[in-house]
């Protein structure tokens, strides 16, 4: 990466990162769900175009597929089923890991694509669920969202210098040539420490602590594979970027690829940590 664009990706970053911060701790409820779903339809956009559909009617009718879908899964009978279509994003991305480690060629496509662009809904509406989710879940709900943020922060800026620092060995270089296994290997560090210092700030034990170490690594790595998952689709299409809303970022996708696949896995563990701390403290 350039110097310029590195530059001009930062001032980004600084414009966004306190708007962002201010709209999960500030806005009740139902405004941060419309300001997540504003982010979605550009983001849906970008997909459609990714999943092969060109006619601009299409596009849009494809846009309007996803606000419908957030709009209805807004709805009080429909919020109950939250945790279980978070657990069935996790189960998509635990597969596109298991498909993309064996892919050994990508074949790139023309014309439209059913199946990918059913698969644009769940890349799209999962991370909106967790956050929604996770954010109403406890009073520490919104600071919990912020962490999710930072922690997939420092795994991406982790992974990007300490991969351009010491990287050798490609990690994926069919999908996406610039990462690398040293790159993991400082994105995981980064992603143990991230945890260990939410387990000092919550008071856990030394039990649970590490639990949230290795919920936090876990979910660093299927970050990856979101990001991974991204760059087959555009390798597919033959496109560099999804888009080129954001100065330095590319498109939407390209700023959110790690959080779709990684926000569903934190905020399921989350809960499922928080039930276990609650069997505890009632005695069993």
């Amino acid at each position: 990466m350039s110097a310029s664009k590195l530059r001009q990706r930062t001032l980004t970053a600084l414009l966004i990162a306190p708007l962002t911060v201010a709209a999960v701790l500030w806005l009740p409820p139902a405004y941060l769900a419309l300001c997540l779903g504003l982010i979605l339809v550009p983001a849906a956009w970008e997909w459609s175009a990714m999943a092969g559909i060109a006619v601009r009617a299409g596009r849009f009718a494809y846009v309007a597929v996803v606000a419908l879908c957030l709009l209805l899964l807004w709805q009080p009978p429909l919020r109950q089923w939250y945790v279980h279509m978070m657990a069935a994003a996790a189960v998509f991305w635990g597969a596109v890991a298991f498909l993309l480690f064996r892919l050994r060629t990508v074949e790139c496509k023309s014309g439209p694509e059913p199946v990918m662009a059913a698969v644009g809904l769940v890349v799209l509406i999962g991370p909106w669920l967790a956050i929604l989710h996770l954010h109403a879940h406890s009073s520490a709900g919104p600071y919990l969202v912020i962490f999710l943020l930072v922690l997939i922060w420092v795994v991406d800026t982790l992974a990007y210098f300490t991969g351009r620092r010491w990287g050798r060995e490609k990690l994926a270089p069919l999908l996406s040539p610039g990462k690398t296994r040293a790159g993991v290997y400082g994105a995981l560090v980064g992603a143990g420490l991230c945890g260990i210092l939410l387990g000092w700030s919550l008071g856990l034990s030394l039990g649970y602590a590490m639990l949230l170490v290795a919920l936090c690594v876990l979910v660093a790595l299927v970050s990856m594979i979101g990001d991974l998952f991204e760059s087959f689709v555009k390798r597919s299409r033959d496109l560099k970027d999804s888009g080129q809303l954001l100065p330095g970022h590319g498109g939407i996708l390209d700023r959110i690829d790690s959080l779709t696949a990684a926000a569903p896995l934190f905020t399921l563990g989350i809960l499922w940590l928080d039930a276990q701390l609650m069997i505890l403290s009632n005695g069993g």
